[in-house]
């Protein structure tokens, strides 16, 4: 990396979701966690606190990748108040250092990244762990996060339903949209129900 300052780039969340797709996200986690695995890449301590301010949350999560030359830092946390501003609750800035030199590189949106990478994370595991007969997929929780994390996970086994449970049961429909998106089969079920028939939860 050259040490002339070249600027700082400036990586919007449109231009994240244009340029990474779950392919990609699928490969990056992939990636890291087999870099992690041979301690090649590794995170820092987590700092995550409430400010005491719009009983909001927020923190610093940090880790330095050797193999890929990856030196960053998310910041940001959760603002429960957000929705009723039509803004997602989550906010978040990925700033990204040369690791020769310490220099900053860019300021990247992190929340789509934040999404794709969560739900990458879930779909690895599922390719890695889960039975290849798989056939019900048992989706926990349908916030915000859900749609990306189910599909993400349909992508890793032929699956042929899915069952979900969620506390505010209202918000339901937003899985069973994507499922008929999908052409998968949607059933609402309580917690029991859904570890009784889920193949991969």
């Amino acid at each position: 990396m050259s040490t002339e300052n070249k600027g700082v780039s400036i990586v919007s969340e449109e231009t994240c979701q244009a340029v990474v797709g779950r392919p990609e996200a699928f490969t990056a986690v992939e990636n890291v966690f087999a870099a992690m695995a041979k301690n090649s890449a590794y995170n820092f301590p987590v700092v995550r606190e409430a400010i005491g301010h719009a009983d909001a949350l927020y923190g610093f999560k940090s880790g330095f990748d050797r193999d890929g030359m990856v030196l960053g830092v998310k910041a940001g946390g959760y603002w429960p108040g957000n929705a009723q501003q039509g803004l997602t609750n989550h906010q978040s800035t990925v700033i990204l250092f040369d690791p020769d030199t310490g220099k900053i590189k860019s300021l990247v949106g992190g929340n789509y990244l934040t999404a794709v990478r969560t739900a990458a994370s879930s779909a690895v595991s599922i390719a890695h762990l889960a039975r290849k007969d798989s056939k019900v997929l048992g989706m926990v929780g349908a916030g915000h996060q859900s749609t990306f994390q189910l599909r993400a996970a349909v992508e890793q086994r032929d699956f042929e339903k899915v069952v979900a449970w969620n506390f505010h049961p209202d918000m339901l429909p937003n899985l069973e949209k994507v499922c008929v998106e999908l052409g998968l089969p949607f059933e609402a079920v309580s917690r029991e129900e859904l570890g009784a028939q889920a193949d991969v939860i």
